[in-house]
């Protein structure tokens, strides 16, 4: 069976020593390792998909959809912008990285 994301994982919000920028998070793609490799993920859509208390439409799994934007740094982390600001439980949780949109 074969999927249509790769895994990755949230690294925390992107910041400096005091300020930190809620609405930018930092995201570990799985297999990527250098900067020259993040140029393929720009711009794919990531899905953090979670589970809530409350049905809402009959599920309880829901998702916040986000962007990856441009790489960070030199080891093959990315800044990804997403809708709405992800939760600070999200720390260390995994994303879906989505193989569309095609550039």
């Amino acid at each position: 069976m074969s999927r249509l994301y790769a895994k990755g994982r949230v690294l925390g919000f992107k910041r400096a020593k005091r300020n930190q920028r809620p609405d930018i998070s930092l995201i570990q793609i799985e297999g990527v390792k250098t900067a020259v490799d993040t140029e393929f993920y720009l711009g794919k859509r990531v899905a953090f998909v979670y589970r809530a208390k409350s049905e809402v439409n009959g599920s309880k799994i829901r998702c916040i959809w986000g962007r990856v934007t441009r790489s960070h740094g030199g080891s093959g982390v990315v800044k990804a912008r997403f809708r709405n600001n992800l939760p600070a439980k999200s720390f260390g949780a995994s994303v879906r990285v989505m193989m569309y949109p095609s550039r």
